[in-house]
């Protein structure tokens, strides 16, 4: 595979990360189980005060952006964070905001040179 493909690939994964956690239910998902770091769908529904169906979706989304995976327990589905992934999407912020935050300018530097553009 050449560069060009892989930077499209790795720039589609990022994308489809990043939407995934846009959702307001999706990051909240995502909040419970890393404080829990393993859940059961029922617990994430009663969570989020959805209908199952509705959660299974959400989960669907965060699962195939490659954020969580799950294992099924008899009846039931058990999720917890993909770590590598996660660690996958962190690597990718700070290659694609490389002088972002960082201690050598103030936030005001940032502030002033974004707003010119």
């Amino acid at each position: 595979m050449n560069t060009k493909k892989q930077l499209q690939s790795a720039d589609l994964r990022l994308a489809k990360m990043l939407k995934a956690l846009g959702n307001p239910v999706r990051f909240q998902i995502m909040q419970f189980l890393a404080e829990r770091q393993t859940c059961i769908t029922n617990e994430i529904v009663q969570n989020t005060l959805l209908a199952q169906s509705t959660v299974s979706q959400h989960l669907k989304v965060l699962r195939e952006a490659g954020l969580i995976h799950g294992e099924i327990e008899g009846p039931a589905t058990c999720y917890c964070i993909n770590a590598e992934g996660v660690q996958w999407l962190k690597e990718q912020i700070a290659r694609w905001l490389p002088e972002c935050c960082s201690n050598s300018q103030p936030l005001d530097f940032y502030l002033e040179r974004y707003a010119k553009k």
